[in-house]
């Protein structure tokens, strides 16, 4: 079967894998599609547009402790170990989102709302700098060798659900209530289903099984420090992966985040249009996602994949946005869904790739840390910094260049990285488990501490 999921890793565990980016990016949906209102709710001002500006700078708080919250689950993930460090991280997105729902207004508490909505956003961009690169490393270490790429890309899976899950919720609750309502207390109802959602999430974690790869590898390690093993054992690896997630997220938050207030902006056609395209690209994505995977297990390496999605990428990329310009529907939904379906194959397989990159001594560290860097800080700064260009170079077709340069990133990032998509996952910098539990004298541990020889270790 094309999704078998392997032996050891059954549909409960790669439901409780994904859980934490289905929450993670409904709540990054719902505040942005809300933040009209929240803007409203928390600061008002007699200026709408100051008020709204307030909004977007405490979500951007968010984006602010992703790295420092992917030192934190790094570290953790790599020492205590994945599944503990999931249910941590899920915790830390659930009763927050939670507490968001309840918390009061401005007009209730005056300046302690946005203070509060300050720190729980907070709260939330730390667990999100470890979710994902600890739930990837969790399913990609739990699957059969040979179907590791297809395990990593039910994380992505995961962050495309609850997109759409977020913009449904906002699209419906502000549909069905009028203006009043909303800002009275309509706005708290999906946010407390989030609440809910994170109810979901920690009973699915709270029994997860350690990952094996994990726990073989710590019966046998030496006590040591991941994140000075990152920077200092797998420095190369460390720039190899930047380099690559900084160009991965630039084109990413081009293509799924900025491209509808582009088309707006440059174009007449309507925000609400371009939204409903972007919407139905994603709904696309949702099933090429684990194809891409499957076919970086079995077909092509995942590198030279990459490699050529990444190109097709800048060339198909840049012709679409050269076309949407005109301002031609078809041109918009023709582009957004060539752009989506060839932004698949980096959703699908770069989650196994990065896990692959690293060592287990610090797997989750160096994963947590360029990945955040890349896909967070740089792709975060994507929008504003497309605007920016537009602004100082005059032109509208400035987002072109960032593509093209974008897709180079990732391409010098790729290319420099040695492809391990057919090779056991690699210990003590550059060891595979096997190798390291051979020089401890044994083959395989059934738990901590207890070794049986006579078994191949995977």
């Amino acid at each position: 079967m094309l999704f078998h999921l392997g032996q050891g890793q059954g549909s409960m565990t790669v439901a409780a894998g994904i859980i934490g980016n289905v929450l993670e990016w409904y709540d990054f949906a719902l505040y942005g599609f809300m933040a009209s209102i929240l803007s409203r709710v928390f600061f008002p001002t007699e200026d709408p547009l100051i008020s709204l500006i307030a909004a977007y700078g405490v979500f951007a708080v968010g984006f602010v402790m992703r790295p420092l919250g992917s030192v934190l689950f790094g570290w953790l993930g790599d020492t205590i170990g994945r599944s503990r460090t999931l249910v941590l991280s899920v915790a830390m997105m659930a009763l927050p989102t939670l507490l968001l729902g309840l918390l009061p207004s401005h007009a209730s508490i005056g300046i302690a709302a946005p203070v509060l909505l300050t720190a729980i956003r907070m709260i939330q961009g730390l667990s999100v700098g470890g979710e994902f690169a600890t739930s990837v490393t969790y399913l990609v270490e739990t699957a059969p060798s040979h179907r590791r790429g297809l395990a990593g890309s039910w994380a992505n899976m995961g962050s495309l659900i609850g997109m759409l899950l977020g913009s449904a919720a906002a699209a419906v609750t502000t549909s069905i209530m009028t203006q009043t309502v909303l800002e009275a207390w309509g706005w708290r109802l999906p946010f407390l289903l989030g609440g809910v959602l994170g109810g979901v999430a920690l009973l699915l974690r709270k029994d997860l099984p350690e990952s094996p790869q994990f726990a073989r590898y710590e019966a046998a390690r030496c006590p040591n420090s991941p994140i000075r093993e990152a920077f200092h054992c797998n420095r190369a690896q460390m720039v190899q992966g930047g380099l690559f997630a900084s160009g991965y997220g630039a084109v990413f938050y081009l293509v799924l985040v900025y491209l509808p207030t582009w088309l707006e902006e440059v174009t007449d056609i309507s925000l609400g249009t371009a939204m409903r395209a972007n919407t139905l690209t994603m709904t696309l994505l949702l099933p090429l996602i684990p194809i891409a995977g499957w076919v970086s297990d079995r077909w092509i390496r995942r590198s030279p994949l990459l490699l050529a999605a990444f190109l097709s990428l800048g060339i198909a990329g840049s012709l679409s946005l050269v076309w949407m310009r005109t301002g031609s529907l078809t041109a918009m939904i023709v582009g957004q869904l060539v752009m989506g379906a060839i932004l698949a194959v980096p959703l699908g397989a770069a989650p196994a790739l990065f896990t692959e990159l690293f060592p287990e001594d610090d797997r989750l560290s160096g994963y947590s840390i360029v990945f955040n860097v890349g896909l967070g800080i740089v792709g975060g700064l994507t929008p504003m910094l497309a605007s920016w260009l537009m602004l100082v170079t005059g032109t509208t077709i400035a987002p072109v260049g960032m593509l093209i340069g974008a897709v180079i990133l990732a391409m010098l990032g790729l290319g420099w990285m040695h492809d391990a998509s057919r090779t056991p996952l690699r210990t003590t910098c550059a060891v595979s488990v096997h190798q390291a539990m051979t020089r401890a004298g044994c083959t395989r541990y059934e738990d901590r501490g207890n070794c049986e020889a006579g078994h191949p270790v995977d």
